[in-house]
């Protein structure tokens, strides 16, 4: 008995050691040597690591010290991209671990990928981004994120937009009644902004106030430098679900507070419905996903899970991106005046010192200009990843194994060969006739909210949001930039600076 049961202990530890050796050592092997053969190039694999601790290494050099006050994001951001495309050529191959990284940057190929989505799917997340964003709208896949993306479309398109606009001006407005305390003085806009876009998102979306979302925000926060610090981490496949490190448990615990301070919302909404006995739960975002949730048609109910992971994804997504793209703005404007001159003469002349609409921010011309240059020199969004199914043809490749598609928008947007020799300089007039005509008619060169059926689904908000908060600066102050601030560019969610962005506040 003693030996039999020996013996099944060495035959489960021989299989388990060949089925390790396979996964980490003799597959990738095989599968760099397939795509070699089809001229994808890139990095040699390491046993286990990958290159994880290669592209580790180049982002904390690349993060060590501030930069000179340059538009250079790649090599920056994103520096094995960098060099790797050059050494390699634009489609190139790296590892995550034993996973392949086919990293993309033909935009032709990316349009492709993009628009494609039955095709290229979203692949399966690890653990801290599934923390942060659950099931939502940016993880789900199939007929999930087909339902949810409609309910999504139906709140921040269209007239329910049209309504979020008096929330957004009366936000702006309050901080502007703050910036008058720092006249002439030094102010940090981008803590300005993440409390200006928090407030925004909370009122619009959620009917509450930043006050009252404060803890979420909060608990979000400590999720996405949770998410920063493990990015390029590695795990052992087999002890990842039974070795808990620090950041997993702290992870875990964020997690279930945040899902706490949603349900509490959601019940505080039910209770207000109940009391005022109507069935509607309001036309806001948690409303429409209330509704959806008590549905009597099975197909269309979503999940108490469903709506709390919903209510994180747009809670990051309201509050990250455009609070980035608001200050790159404005670092931009502050150090280009003559444009900042032609973006108020603009505003001045459609809108007078009165507050703009939703119809009339549609005809800002220059300062669209303004804003789609800062979209391709910071893009909020510097990786979109998609999932590859052996035996998929993509160009001229043949999958030889499943792996992930990385699209790098900072990589298109700071792409010589795309928007030539100038293209490290802010030169709003390059759209001046359009996106096509500054891609050169390559129009998935420039996907600052993605392409294709997954694009953001708060592209018009965002946009709407950034162009009345630059119209009513510009109606009040002028601007210069801070001899204070330090150019230290950083990725969290989106493109964020470092330490802050503090620049000097002239009243008109």
């Amino acid at each position: 008995m003693i030996i039999l049961v020996l013996s099944c202990v060495s035959v489960c530890f021989i299989i388990i050691f060949l089925k390790f050796f396979y996964e980490l050592w003799w597959k990738p092997i095989h599968v760099q040597s397939a795509l070699r053969s089809q001229g994808i190039k890139g990095p040699q694999y390491r046993f286990f690591y990958g290159n994880s601790k290669e592209i580790m290494r180049m982002r904390n050099e690349s993060l060590t010290t501030p930069m000179e006050l340059s538009h250079q994001m790649l090599q920056r951001l994103q520096p094995h991209c960098y060099f790797w495309k050059k050494l390699y050529g634009s489609d190139c191959v790296c590892w995550l671990g034993p996973r392949p990284q086919l990293i993309i940057a033909e935009p032709n190929l990316v349009k492709e990928i993009l628009n494609k989505d039955d095709l290229y799917r979203k692949p399966e997340f690890e653990s801290y981004l599934k923390n942060l964003f659950g099931d939502g709208l940016v993880t789900t896949r199939g007929e999930k994120w087909f339902r949810q993306r409609k309910l999504a479309n139906h709140t921040f398109h269209g007239e329910s937009l049209k309504d979020m606009i008096p929330a957004m001006i009366e936000t702006t407005e309050m901080m502007l009644e703050r910036w008058r305390q720092h006249e002439t003085k030094d102010i940090d806009v981008y803590e300005e902004f993440k409390l200006l876009t928090s407030e925004v998102i909370s009122r619009t979306a959620f009917g509450s106030s930043y006050l009252e979302g404060q803890h979420i925000f909060d608990m979000l926060s400590r999720l996405i430098l949770i998410l920063y610090r493990n990015s390029y981490l590695v795990k052992i496949p087999l002890l990842k679900k039974f070795l808990k490190t620090k950041d997993d448990v702290e992870g875990d615990r964020l997690e279930h507070g945040i899902r706490d301070s949603i349900l509490k919302m959601i019940k505080k909404r039910e209770e207000e419905a109940k009391l005022r006995q109507v069935d509607s739960y309001g036309s806001d975002f948690l409303g429409v996903l209330i509704k959806a949730s008590k549905d009597v048609d099975k197909t269309k109910q979503i999940s108490i899970e469903d709506l709390i992971d919903e209510c994180k994804t747009f809670y990051i997504a309201g509050q990250e991106t455009t609070a980035s793209a608001l200050t790159w703005n404005i670092l931009l404007l502050a150090i280009h005046t003559d444009w900042q001159e032609k973006a108020r003469e603009e505003v001045l002349e459609l809108f007078g010192q009165r507050n703009p609409t939703l119809d009339e921010i549609s005809r800002l011309k220059i300062m669209n200009m303004i804003i789609n240059e800062t979209l391709r020199l910071y893009t909020p969004i510097i990786t979109l990843i998609r999932e590859i199914q052996k035996g998929t043809r993509l160009g001229k490749l043949l999958a030889p194994t499943r792996m992930d598609v990385l699209v790098s928008p900072l990589t298109l947007h700071h792409d010589p060969e795309i928007w030539g020799e100038d293209v490290h300089l802010f030169k709003p007039e390059r759209f001046a006739e359009g996106v096509a005509k500054a891609t050169r008619n390559n129009i998935a060169a420039f996907c600052p909210f993605g392409l294709g059926p997954r694009n953001c689904v708060g592209m018009n908000f965002a946009m709407a949001e950034t162009k009345i908060v630059l119209s009513m600066i510009l109606q009040r102050y002028r601007f210069t930039l801070s001899p204070s601030y330090v150019h230290s560019p950083i990725v969290l969610i989106a493109i964020s600076p470092q330490k802050g962005l503090q620049v000097t506040l002239q009243p008109l």
